[in-house]
């Protein structure tokens, strides 16, 4: 606590000072231009953000959604392959995802070493280093071991770049490629080294999470080195094999080592390209990809990353602030990640190769990304979002089902509810989907929302909607198995199916589909089919309960107890009807009562007098306590939209209260992210927090108006015009409400702007105020299946 209060302070005194120390001149120059934009927002990132047992984001090297993520290895069959607080690498491996939270990818793995190799074991040839000698930026990710090897890794969209420097005098120069071996369940894997400049093979992972055990994905890859081997070997398990050119994974490692002449040069070069479709898929991507030189792949990936930046940027703030938000903004654009080769090919959900006419995009953490990544994706690539959505349903034209947690081409029915409803009509409101996909997606979730697979080995669907079509309700059942994930935890699945359905029923309207519409909408309110006004807890009367499929009461009723609740409780997930918050309200006795109920979620007294004490002493604060706890948990999803529920209370400027509270416990560190970034849901919750829009209602493209922390924020769509947001004197380290918004000339009444609003304004400046203000009283979006 007092860490976060020092932060707190200190950036107040480096505002003060800075400000103190412009002259007459200059402050006359500052008042009329105002703050600048970083002429290069990539100075801002560290990658390093995250990289512990909590963000489990990776330091390495990724253009925006590539296929590639180079980066290094601190360890195995750990939610996050790195971390920070260790001091060791076992090697640079070329695929991970930012932010999950369970042990996956970390296939292909790279070490540089010297003298005789020994050892297949990462554990004998791992290297010590220190954090002094790492180098971290956008696109690249440098190191220098305690043993003097340097080691340097940039990537393309498909390919990966190293450069080793090896230390004068130290004898065989070596690469050890492991390809049997990956951050997670690994099941097969062959290699191969190709006359004397080039490596191929595959890996065959899976088991995400161990839920379905039964997901499965390849990933190819091609090597050429700039340098002729001297000697090369493989080995199997712990046999090494000198001069052997093959090896098949035995029962954990299948691996190559290439030895370099060290007369020959002091310098190591590879180019590295991956394929989910085949060896000759990952030679194609390399030999269209890599640069003629190392500089220049590092050079483009630094300007790919620029550019992407440049889309939000943000001018303002404490450098701590613009660190803090540009790194985030660097984390929500890594996922979802380019699943296609150069030609277009690509591994469907029926494990076979088809082609597409655009970019497939893979690794879709949809119960996370739903609710901030995926709008963020959309308002500043919405191309890349249009061809997600087209992915999409190259999924279920491939494999039946649409996928709620996709992992390469295989499903792992990872977490609960329905995610990937409201993210598409999200896009079908943006205008990205033309009337073809639209129709064909709106096809495959109108299935997803009123059957199940019939066979639930790969899909398991909503397993809940026997229950829930014909009550409203998922009814429980604690049964064992990976199908019944929804059925056991039946509290929060209801919540998300009816937000789901509500959202689609739009969708089905704008298409012309009015009985879908009907049927879909007339779900919007299934929240209330939980509630039970007998119920009390801290005061409060009146929960969402679980229910068994005649309706009864399931197990305990205790809103602060988990429960059939997925990583939350009944007080985290009675937020989860933003689709109809009058009709929440009123449950909880009018908005008066809710704001109330707010208040004691949040601790606003606290809020009020010492945000950084109410985030870090009231609110949940590790990344995995979200069991049996009744407050604010912004380290996990389901309730990430809560604190813009003030807008249909009377105090709709508490919402900036409570998000300047919730800005404390991201920092400029290692260890300055609360929780699992989830492919950069977190990320994004923080970078619209701090923009000051935010879309609470997933499904509705429309932008709730908080007050900004910086006094300039640039939002750039590719293809679109500059929106620029103003707030003069917006500070992130004091409480400050919006008092008024001016958006095409005009005051902006209402709390809220619609997507199309957004993108024509223009200009829209926000007054801030010290104090409360009426701005945006009882002027809140409509529910969203409101005509």
């Amino acid at each position: 606590m007092r860490a976060f209060r020092r932060a707190f302070t200190s950036a107040l005194i480096v505002t003060t000072l800075a400000a103190a120390s412009v002259t007459a001149a200059g402050s006359a120059s500052a008042r009329e231009q105002g703050p600048r934009f970083a002429a290069d927002p990539t100075t801002l990132v560290d990658t390093s953000i995250g990289n512990n047992g909590d963000g489990t984001t990776f330091p390495g090297a990724a253009a925006p959604f590539g296929m590639v993520q180079l980066s290094p290895d601190t360890q195995l069959n750990k939610y996050a392959s790195y971390d920070y607080a260790q001091d060791t690498i076992l090697g640079f491996s070329h695929t991970h995802l930012s932010g999950v939270g369970c042990q996956t990818m970390g296939n292909i793995r790279f070490m540089p070493t010297t003298g005789a190799v020994t050892s297949s074991d990462p554990a004998q040839y791992a290297a010590k280093f220190s954090h002094a000698n790492e180098k971290r930026s956008p696109g690249y990710y440098g190191v220098t071991f305690d043993n003097g090897i340097e080691a340097e890794m940039s990537a393309t969209e498909r390919t990966g770049r190293h450069q080793y420097t090896f230390p004068a005098g130290s004898g065989e120069q070596n690469v050890l490629i492991e390809a049997g071996e990956s951050n997670g369940s690994t099941y097969a894997g062959d290699i191969e080294v190709v006359g004397d400049h080039t490596v191929e093979g595959w890996v065959q992972g899976g088991n995400f999470c161990g839920e379905t055990g039964k997901e499965r994905y390849r990933v190819y890859f091609s090597a050429s080195f700039d340098r002729s081997f001297s000697a090369f070997g493989t080995w199997t398990d712990d046999t090494l094999t000198p001069g052997l050119r093959t090896a098949k994974r035995g029962s954990k490692r299948a691996g190559a080592w290439l030895s370099f002449d060290q007369d020959k040069g002091h310098k190591v070069g590879a180019s590295v390209g991956l394929s989910y479709t085949s060896v000759d898929g990952a030679r194609l991507n390399r030999n269209a990809e890599q640069q003629k030189s190392f500089d220049r792949t590092r050079s483009a990936a630094h300007d790919a990353w620029r550019d992407e930046l440049n889309r939000m940027r943000v001018a303002g703030g404490s450098t701590a602030d613009r660190r803090t938000y540009y790194s985030a903004l660097y984390h929500s654009l890594l996922h979802p990640s380019v699943g296609s080769d150069v030609d277009g090919r690509y591994r469907g959900f029926d494990d076979r190769v088809h082609r597409s006419d655009s970019t497939y995009y893979q690794m879709f953490s949809l119960w996370d990304t739903y609710r901030s990544q995926n709008q963020l994706v959309a308002l500043l690539n919405p191309d890349k979002a249009t061809d997600m959505a087209k992915s999409l349903l190259h999924v279920y034209r491939d494999g039946g089902w649409l996928p709620r947690w996709g992992l390469g081409n295989g499903e792992t029915n990872v977490m609960s509810g329905d995610p990937v409803t409201p993210w598409i009509v999200d896009l079908y409101h943006r205008g990205l989907l033309d009337d073809r996909t639209a129709r064909g997606l709106f096809d495959a979730l109108w299935k997803n929302a009123n059957e199940v697979p019939e066979d639930q080995s790969v899909f398991r669907g909503r397993d809940g909607n026997p229950t829930y079509v014909e009550n409203g309700f998922v009814g429980y059942r604690n049964l064992p198995g990976y199908t019944f994930g929804d059925s056991r935890q039946a509290g929060s699945a209801t919540l998300e199916y009816a937000l789901g359905d509500c959202a689609l029923s739009t969708m089905a309207r704008g298409l012309g589909h009015e009985d879908e519409a009907d049927t879909l909408a007339g779900r919007c309110d299934n929240f209330t089919k939980l509630w039970d006004s007998g119920v009390s807890s801290k005061g409060f009367t009146g929960f969402p309960v679980t229910r068994n499929a005649d309706g009864t009461a399931a197990g305990d009723t205790d809103p602060t107890q988990s429960g059939a609740f997925h990583e939350g409780t009944a007080w985290q997930y009675q937020w989860l009807a933003q689709q109809d918050p009058q009709t929440l309200y009123g449950l909880m006795g009018g908005k008066d009562a809710a704001e109330q109920r707010l208040d004691t979620f949040f601790d606003m007294p606290t809020v009020l007098s010492d945000p950084a004490k109410a985030a870090t002493d009231s609110w949940v604060t590790g990344a995995y306590d979200y069991h049996n706890n009744f407050a604010f948990n912004p380290n996990n999803e389901p309730d990430f939209h809560a604190p813009w529920m003030y807008a249909w209370t009377g105090a709709p400027w508490k919402t900036s209260a409570v998000l300047r509270a919730m800005r404390t416990l991201f920092t400029d560190d290692a260890y300055g992210m609360p929780g699992n970034d989830d492919l950069g849901a977190t990320s994004s919750l923080l970078v619209f927090a701090m923009a000051g829009v935010f879309e609470a209602q997933p499904g509705s493209a429309r932008y709730l108006v908080s007050a900004p922390m910086f006094e300039k924020v640039e939002i750039r769509p590719a293809h679109g015009r500059p929106i620029r947001i103003e707030a003069p004197g917006a500070d992130a380290s004091e409480l400050q409400y919006v008092s008024s918004v001016r958006t095409g000339g005009k005051s902006l009444r209402r709390s809220w702007l619609s997507h199309e609003d957004l993108l024509r304004a223009g200009t829209i400046r926000i007054g801030l105020s010290g104090e409360p203000t009426r701005w945006g009283v009882d002027a809140a979006p409509p529910a969203v299946a409101q005509d």
